[in-house]
C-alpha cells in the first residue's frame, strides 16, 4: 500500500499542470502521478501533425525532463492503469494489483477514442496516444490508400499529414459538412474545400454500411453501395471519457465537477477530458475536449486543494495545423445565430466572429495568428456585458 498525499491518476496535461501548480504554490507533501502509459507526461497535439509526419522526434513531446520529477519530488508510477476507486478507504487499485492511498485525488485519465464495432481489423487505426502514432506512422507511405472515417479536426489533421507523406487519402464524413454542429455548414464547407484543393477525396453525407476483407479491411462500403478501396483505415469520430473504471460510482461517461474541480465524492477532483465541467449558461455539465481547458482545469483543481480561489475559467479554445495553415478558435460557436466574416476564405486568410443576440460568443481565425487575441477580448467583453445585464435585472 502506497503512502498518502496527493495522487494524480492520469499522465496527461491536466495532471502535469496540477503537479506543477501544487509544487509552485508551496505544497510539500507526497505527490505522485499514476499513468497507464509507460511514458512520462507528454504533449499530444503534435501526434497527428509533426510527429506523424516524422518532422520531430518523440523526445520533443515530454512536458518536463525526467530530472524535473526528481528535483520536485514527484513520484512517477508509469504503466499503472487504474481499475477501481474506493472513496471510503481513500485508495485506487491498479491493473497490476498495486494500491495507492491518497488524501486528495485528482482523476485526469483523459479520453479514449470512439470505435466502430465492425472496424476491428489489423489495419484499422485510431490516434489518441504515442503508441497509436507509432503504429499509424509505420503504415503510411507514398501511394498507400488511406481511408479516414470522420472529418473532425483529428481526421483532417491526419489527412493533411498523410497527403504530405504521399498517401492517397479519402475523407469520409456522415454530416453534410465537416464540423457542421460546431462551426455551421458554411464554415465547415470551407474545410472540405481546403482538403479537396490539396488532393483529398472528400465524401460528405456518406454513411458507412460495412467493411469488407479478411484480417485487414480491403474496402469500405457506403450506404449508397459505393465501395472505397483502402490499405489503411483511420477512425476519427471523437472520444469518450476514459472513466469506464468508475462506472460503479456513476461516472462511466465522465465526472461532473464544479469550477474548482471538485467531484461529488469527498476529496476527489477531476480535470481534462475525463471531467464534465458546469456550463453556467445552460446549467448542464459537459466535456471540454481541448488542450487549454485541460491545462486550466488541472491548475484550478490544484489551487482548490490548497484552499485557494481557482479563478475564472477562460473561454474554451483550440487550434489545428493543416497544410501549413494555422486554424484557431476561441469561445463556443454552438448556438450562434449570426456571423461576421472578415478576409478572404478563398485566399486562406480570414476570421469569423460568431454572435448570439448580437453578443460575440466565439471567433475563428484562419491564417491570422494575431487575430485570435482580438477575438478573445471581444468574447470576454461580451460575456461581461451579459453578466452586468443579468445582475441589473
Amino acid at each position: 500500500m502506497k503512502k498518502r498525499g496527493v495522487l494524480i491518476v492520469g499522465g496527461g496535461l491536466a495532471g502535469q499542470r496540477a503537479a506543477e501548480t501544487l509544487r509552485r504554490r508551496g505544497y510539500e507533501g507526497a505527490l505522485r502521478i499514476c499513468g497507464a502509459e509507460p511514458f512520462a507526461p507528454y504533449d499530444r497535439p503534435p501526434l497527428s501533425k509533426r510527429v506523424l509526419a516524422g518532422e520531430v522526434g518523440e523526445e520533443t513531446l515530454a512536458y518536463r525532463p525526467r530530472d524535473w520529477y526528481r528535483e520536485n519530488e514527484v513520484e512517477l508510477a508509469l504503466g499503472e492503469r487504474a481499475t477501481a476507486l474506493d472513496p471510503r478507504g481513500h485508495t485506487v487499485r491498479c491493473e497490476s494489483g498495486a494500491r495507492y492511498r491518497y488524501d486528495r485525488l485528482l482523476i485526469a485519465t483523459g479520453g479514449a477514442a470512439r470505435r466502430l464495432p465492425f472496424l476491428t481489423h489489423r489495419n484499422v487505426h485510431v490516434l489518441r496516444d504515442l503508441a497509436d502514432a507509432r503504429a499509424l506512422r509505420a503504415a503510411l507511405a507514398p501511394g498507400v490508400r488511406l481511408a479516414i472515417v470522420g472529418a473532425g479536426f483529428i481526421g483532417q489533421e491526419v489527412a493533411a499529414t498523410a497527403r504530405g507523406l504521399g498517401a492517397e487519402v479519402t475523407l469520409i464524413e456522415a454530416l453534410p459538412a465537416p464540423l457542421a454542429p460546431i462551426l455551421g455548414e458554411e464554415i465547415g464547407g470551407w474545410f472540405a474545400d481546403l482538403h479537396r484543393e490539396e488532393g483529398v477525396d472528400v465524401r460528405l453525407g456518406a454513411a458507412l454500411a460495412e467493411a469488407r476483407g479478411g484480417a485487414a479491411v480491403e474496402e469500405l462500403v457506403l450506404a449508397d453501395g459505393e465501395r472505397i478501396g483502402c490499405d489503411v483505415v483511420v477512425v476519427g469520430i471523437g472520444t469518450v471519457a476514459a472513466t469506464a473504471w468508475l462506472a460503479e460510482h456513476g461516472f462511466a461517461a465522465g465526472i461532473p465537477i464544479d469550477a474548482g474541480g471538485r467531484s461529488p465524492l469527498p476529496d476527489v477532483f477531476a480535470a481534462g477530458d475525463s471531467a464534465l465541467s458546469l456550463d453556467p449558461a445552460s446549467g448542464r455539465h459537459h466535456r471540454t475536449e481541448h488542450w487549454e481547458a485541460a491545462a486550466w482545469q488541472g491548475a484550478a483543481a490544484a489551487r482548490t486543494m490548497l484552499g485557494e480561489d481557482p479563478g475564472t475559467p477562460p473561454p474554451p479554445a483550440f487550434w489545428s495545423d493543416q497544410f501549413g495553415l494555422r486554424v484557431q478558435c476561441v469561445g463556443d460557436p454552438r448556438g450562434a445565430d449570426a456571423t461576421q466574416l472578415d478576409g478572404d476564405p478563398a485566399g486562406r486568410d480570414f476570421e469569423v466572429l460568431f454572435t448570439r443576440g448580437g453578443v460575440p460568443v466565439a471567433g475563428l481565425a484562419v491564417g491570422r495568428p494575431a487575430a485570435i487575441r482580438t477575438l478573445r477580448r471581444q468574447i470576454q467583453d461580451g460575456a461581461r456585458a451579459v453578466e452586468r445585464e443579468e445582475l441589473a435585472v
